[in-house]
């Protein structure tokens, strides 16, 4: 068996990515997906998305491949959080520094150019390939094709088939393969705000723009057609607001003019969509180990996490970033060591990411529209204007920094219990300017050395 032939199963974002990567060491890679190819049998792709938020570990693994500037103009830079009230009132909410952005990007397009480009450095794509089964010890695929069944001798498996993983199942019949998975609540569907009748975006172009409302909120992100790609969500059931209780067009007026009214007035093809697309759930999956024998487990086959810190897509490229790193530090031929080495790496960093994307969630519906909230961010964004080598929000050091998720996560709870504190202030509403900010730095300082 040639260690240099990889097996890739998916050619989603985080596949096709690696197997740019792969090819670009010189390595054989053939990519299986249980999808049609859409270049040959194009099929509706809207309805069931949440745009990405492309930021700085996505970049950073775009450009190692040299992809960054073809990718550019497919995106659109969201400088911060513009937050919509009952009233029709916004409040802008910077994401981090001057200049600092997250970018909005749609998932078929962008999807569309990575498989492309793996297929022009020499990836074998093939499509309508759903793996059945996996036999790690003879490393042998089985594969459903429109043809019939299929059989292949694949030496080096990479599993970045997403969060319902043909290989991952295939591990969880294995011993000693711990794996836990948890639904939310909420789910989740896709809504529109066309362009403009002369052609221009409805809103301001260069945020994230949210409605939070408590248990429910609407998000919206910009694309390159003017239009905004919306994302409803709320629990299934059980609440005064929920998907069981939009039952017919009166329901649903009555839930985005009582909500949504600044929304509601833009989305003429509201009920159309609302009743024509899914509703979708969200899934946070955890799993140990990655890795049996020569295959390995990637991206959200791995760590599947819900949308609230749009990370999942950056973590994943993250991983591919990883991965390739120990492929040159370890070589071609020592795939058991560099899948040991990467899991061990990866995983108390995985898990603090989706752990912060289910605690994002609440803040994301229910904090940012409390006044309390938006004064606490005005004190941490002083903090790292004044101290920006002591206090990085925790939201900076997740999407503007390579630091490890797992490392950020720790020093942002240390830093939300110094906020706690002084936020406990009954008049900090009317002194918050009068803050001594060194002496929050020197508790801050002596907290981390304990």
């Amino acid at each position: 068996m040639k260690n240099n032939e990889i097996t890739i199963l998916g050619a989603g974002l985080i596949g096709s990515l690696m197997a740019i990567y792969l090819k670009r060491q010189g390595l054989e890679v053939s990519i299986y997906d249980k999808r049609p190819d859409k270049r040959k049998t194009p099929y509706y792709e809207g309805g069931r998305s949440i745009n990405m938020a492309l930021s700085h570990r996505g970049w950073k693994s775009l450009e190692q491949v040299g992809l960054k500037d073809k990718v550019l103009p497919l995106a659109i830079p969201m400088y911060g959080r513009k937050v919509h009230d009952e009233h029709g009132g916004t409040n802008f909410i910077p994401y981090g520094k001057e200049g600092e952005a997250i970018y909005s990007i749609s998932r078929g397009k962008f999807n569309q150019m990575l498989a492309e480009e793996a297929e022009r450095l020499g990836a074998k794509l093939s499509f309508e390939h759903k793996a059945l089964d996996v036999d790690f010890q003879n490393q042998e695929i089985t594969f459903e094709t429109p043809e019939g069944t299929l059989k292949k001798i694949a030496p080096v498996i990479i599993g970045a088939d997403g969060a319902y993983s043909s290989l991952r199942m295939a591990m969880q019949k294995q011993i000693r393969f711990n794996y836990k998975q948890e639904y939310i609540s909420h789910g989740y569907k896709e809504l529109t705000i066309p362009a403009t009748a002369d052609g221009e975006f409805a809103m301001d172009p260069n945020a994230l723009h949210i409605w939070p409302r408590g248990k429910f909120m609407l998000i919206a992100l910009p694309n390159p057609d003017k239009s905004f790609t919306c994302t409803l969500f709320l629990p299934f059931e059980g609440s005064k607001v929920c998907f069981e209780k939009i039952n017919d067009e009166g329901d649903l007026e009555s839930v985005f003019k009582n909500y949504f009214d600044d929304a509601y007035q833009l989305m003429p093809d509201l009920k159309t969509e609302y009743f024509k697309n899914p509703t979708a759930a969200l899934i946070n999956i955890e799993c140990y180990p990655w890795v049996q024998g020569q295959s390995l487990l990637l991206g959200d086959a791995s760590h599947a996490m819900v949308p609230f810190y749009g990370q999942g897509m950056n973590c994943g490229f993250e991983d591919c970033n990883i991965l390739n790193a120990l492929i040159d530090k370890y070589g071609h031929n020592s795939w058991d060591l560099v899948f040991e080495k990467f899991q061990k790496k990866r995983k108390p960093d995985t898990d603090a990411i989706c752990q912060l994307a289910m605690e994002n969630f609440i803040e994301m519906r229910d904090s940012v529209a409390d006044p309390k909230f938006l004064l606490r961010k005005k004190i941490e964004a002083k903090l790292y204007e004044l101290y920006p080598n002591d206090w990085i929000p925790l939201y900076s050091m997740v999407t503007f920094s390579d630091m490890g998720y797992a490392e950020a996560y720790a020093q942002g709870k240390l830093q939300e219990a110094m906020m706690d504190k002084v936020m406990a202030d009954p008049l900090i509403t009317e002194n918050w300017n009068k803050l001594d900010y060194e002496d929050i730095i020197n508790k801050m300082e002596t907290a981390k050395a304990v």
